[in-house]
């Protein structure tokens, strides 16, 4: 099957008539160049684009999309931040009992020294070096 010759002499004609001739040559190209499937596709393409319902479904899917992308971050967010609150009272009450462990084994370490000097000076007296 032989393919039309592409190129035409264009008469002189108004800007008009010149741009409709480009757009047939245009059209012409495409079903020459494209096969039918894809040709399908570009005209659904052309459709869609000149009446900018694409756009405008694209743009409310975008808007959904970034309202659930934001909605999930503050959840992770909430539940990271009250994880590290509950680390934080969970690390200051480990810190007093230690804290308290520490006292009372700083006043039996003092007993144990006064018990100590006792001895010593008991040994002293008795005369037993």
């Amino acid at each position: 099957m032989e393919r039309p010759s592409l190129e035409v002499n264009l008469p002189d004609t108004h800007e008009e008539g010149k741009l409709y001739v480009v757009d047939s040559l245009n059209n012409l190209n495409k079903l020459n160049i494209c096969p039918d499937e894809s040709q399908h596709s570009l005209d659904e393409e052309e459709n869609t684009a000149g009446t900018g319902e694409s756009m405008a479904g694209s743009n409310s899917r975008n808007q959904y999309l970034f309202f659930v992308t934001f909605i999930f971050t503050l959840i992770v967010s909430l539940a990271l931040v009250s994880f590290v609150i509950f680390l934080i009272f969970q690390t200051r009450n480990e810190m007093d009992q230690i804290s308290s462990r520490l006292l009372s084994e700083k006043k039996n370490i003092e007993d144990l020294k006064k018990i100590n000097n006792i001895i010593l000076k008991h040994l002293n007296q008795s005369g037993i070096k």
